[in-house]
């Protein structure tokens, strides 16, 4: 019989499983080298554009920002306006209240029976001075005063009794309080007279 001897073959064999498991070894290593460059040049990439979009939204917020600190200087500019605006329409809201007073107080006064030695106008304060023949005078202007609808709280503060060239008189002191949306109207200073 015939005896062939097969290990030298069987060892070529192995070797060459060897040789093919390194082969597959190396080419998957490398597949899987090869996968991770491109996966890190795609993370790169991502990584890039999401650097760029910060850097462009950064951008747009500094111009909405100083946007917006014009919008606050205007808002402080506007409010200051505002301000301006009211005083200005109060100071002319004011403007005729001395004229009122004067031309309601000339209208409360007693025809030839008194007149006024001084009048102080401070806030919602009036304090009336002046002199009269008696003091059913003083009493008729103080009545007159109350019913007009200008003032409140009429108060006396002195009567004294002055003599001025020979003739007795009467000194008086009235203290009253501007009512603040007391306008006058003609009706209220005929039924004062009245």
């Amino acid at each position: 019989m015939i005896r062939i001897n097969l290990l030298p073959f069987r060892a070529a064999r192995k070797k060459e499983n060897i040789r093919r498991q390194v082969s597959v070894f190396v080419l998957s290593l490398i597949l899987v080298l090869i996968l991770l460059v491109f996966y890190n040049f795609q993370l790169g990439g991502k990584i890039g554009k999401l650097n760029a979009k910060v850097q462009d939204t950064k951008t747009e917020l500094e111009k909405y920002n100083k946007i917006n600190k014009k919008i606050d200087r205007i808002k402080k500019d506007l409010a200051k306006l505002k301000t301006q605006m009211a005083i200005i329409e109060q100071l002319e809201a004011n403007r005729h209240a001395p004229v009122r007073l004067l031309e309601t107080l000339t209208e409360m006064v007693v025809e030839k029976r008194m007149w006024f030695t001084s009048l102080d106008d401070k806030g919602d304060r009036v304090n009336i001075n002046g002199i009269a023949l008696d003091n059913k005078t003083v009493a008729d202007f103080m009545l007159r005063l109350e019913r007009c609808g200008l003032f409140s709280n009429v108060n006396l503060r002195t009567l004294k009794h002055k003599r001025v060239q020979k003739a007795n008189l009467k000194s008086f002191q009235i203290n009253c309080k501007k009512r603040p949306t007391g306008k006058p109207t003609d009706k209220n200073i005929e039924l004062a007279k009245g």
